[in-house]
């Protein structure tokens, strides 16, 4: 009987143990702060451009804490706002024609299925309190219902109430209740900011640092200034035939730019995108305070990133409706528990591969409807990228569009638009021509030029066109390209 009690008394002490240990497993459960910016190209970042101008000290600090992709992509659009599938992709970690209806049709916002499969969702079954700050519009409705608290409105002026700190004030007051209320569940925060898109209204100081104005009309052209960014290495004064989309907005429209693509223009239209880039620096570097006073920073994933990049004035474009490696890649920089630290990597990772790495990282079961692949081998060192190939489309305007598709140091763009009028194939070796130099660049290195008309590459060209065809068919892409002749899906 002596020993049944002691017997009794072993198993007692071991469940309550147990029970401490869980309590101590569920404390340790970790936060996530996942950042998302609206149209910012890799190149603005010294992170990924040494010769940028753009001071981030707060990413830069990221960086170094933490691990940088070099080749994080989106995988198109098939509508001209770009960021509506491309945060569908990151809300359901569905590849581009597998997403809801509102991905292409904004306005159709009816329940979908998948809105209950989304991220926030899935998180707040797993027991974190999500919250949400971002723009109000061109994303993906019925996911962003899902957060527990949402603070969304479109914040792009030039003033505290009327930009980026905006956003930041919502976080730093969702964190200040957090902390009153002595609330101990993991929290998921989605920091979206409404900057660096256009208008690109700055403040006034981070607008006189990098000499810009935004007073600028249809009928002025901004003086140029000496504290400007310096027009891109890879700049034209216009694009070598039409990018598919007549009257495009970002292509045609954008307040101080129009058609124009004069070197005035783009160094201003750079200087007031480097001034609403350094003030989201400025405030998550606020939100990143705040997170290390409450003792949270250490046990929080960071993810920094885009929703896509831009051009403005490279290539002879504006907007985000091309493939171009401006437009294609996001920076990705990703720093917490068990990340490799002061690591570069290859990645080649989609957006739509954030929601199945996040869900490892927190210890949640990925659901079946994700099609992305988790990266966590990749943060913690096991591997440098988890594909090889990488697909992306641009149908927003006229069909079939643009496709593109990337292995190694070889890149091919495909463009079919306007009804045939304008039917364009480049190739280009990444490795030797990162910044995809076209003829009309004039450069004299062979290689340093589209390889698509020169016959010593004929295999390659060969190669990348059969390649290009297959990630169609296997990511269900609806259209082919003139000279694909093979029948539709």
């Amino acid at each position: 009987m002596i020993r049944l009690k002691g017997i009794l008394f072993q198993v007692v002490l071991l469940a309550v143990a147990m029970l401490g240990t869980s309590c101590q497993e569920e404390a340790r459960r970790p936060n996530f702060l996942f950042v998302l910016v609206d149209d910012q190209s890799p190149y603005d970042l010294q992170v990924y451009n040494a010769k940028s101008i753009l001071e981030t000290p707060v990413i830069d600090r990221l960086a170094r804490e933490g691990m940088v992709f070099e080749s994080a992509r989106h995988m198109g659009s098939m509508n001209g706002a770009v960021c509506t599938p491309s945060r569908h992709m990151i809300m359901t970690g569905r590849t581009l024609w597998h997403l809801p209806p509102s991905a292409e049709f904004q306005k159709q916002t009816d329940f979908h299925p998948l809105d209950t499969m989304s991220m926030p969702a899935i998180f707040n079954r797993a027991g974190y309190s999500t919250m949400r700050t971002c723009k109000a519009n061109n994303s993906y409705p019925g996911a962003n219902r899902q957060f527990s608290i949402i603070k969304d409105k479109t914040k792009r002026g030039g003033t505290a109430e009327t930009g980026s700190a905006w956003h930041a004030e919502q976080v730093l007051d969702y964190l200040g209740q957090r902390a009153s209320a002595q609330q101990k569940d993991p929290f998921f925060i989605y920091l979206g900011f409404s900057h660096p898109h256009d208008p690109r209204n700055g403040t006034p100081e981070l607008l006189e640092k990098y000499g810009a104005t935004n007073e600028v009309t249809k009928d002025t052209v901004p003086p140029l200034h000496p504290k400007q960014p310096a027009i891109p290495e890879n700049y034209l004064s216009a694009h070598p035939f039409h990018h598919g989309h007549p009257n495009l907005r970002d292509e045609d429209r954008v307040k101080g730019v129009w058609k124009r693509r004069d070197e005035n223009t783009i160094r201003n239209e750079l200087g007031r995108e480097f001034a609403c880039s350094e003030n989201i620096d400025i405030q998550l570097g606020r939100v990143l305070d705040r997170l290390e006073a409450m003792g949270e920073l250490d046990n929080t994933y960071i993810i920094y990133t885009s929703d896509h990049g831009m051009a403005i004035g490279r290539h002879g474009l504006q907007g985000k409706q091309n493939l171009y490696e401006h437009t294609w890649r996001v920076p990705f920089i990703v720093k917490g528990p068990g990340v490799q630290a002061g690591k570069r990597v290859a990645g080649n990772i989609y957006l739509l591969d954030v929601l199945p790495t996040l869900c490892e990282l927190a210890g949640i079961r990925v659901p079946e409807t994700v099609e992305g692949q988790s990266f966590k081998p990749v943060l913690t060192g096991e591997q440098q990228v988890i594909r090889d190939v990488q697909y992306a489309v641009y149908c927003g305007g006229t069909k079939p569009g643009m496709r593109t598709v990337r292995k190694g140091d070889w890149k091919l763009i495909k463009y079919d638009v306007l009804d045939g009028a304008v039917q364009e194939t480049q190739l280009f070796n990444l490795a030797e021509n990162p910044l995809e130099y076209l003829p009309e660049h004039q450069k004299e290195e062979e290689l340093l030029t589209d390889l698509a008309e020169n016959p010593k590459y004929a295999n390659q060209l060969a190669e990348m066109e059969a390649l290009l065809l297959e990630q169609m068919k296997l990511h269900d892409d609806p259209y082919r390209l003139w000279n694909q002749t093979q029948a539709k899906n």
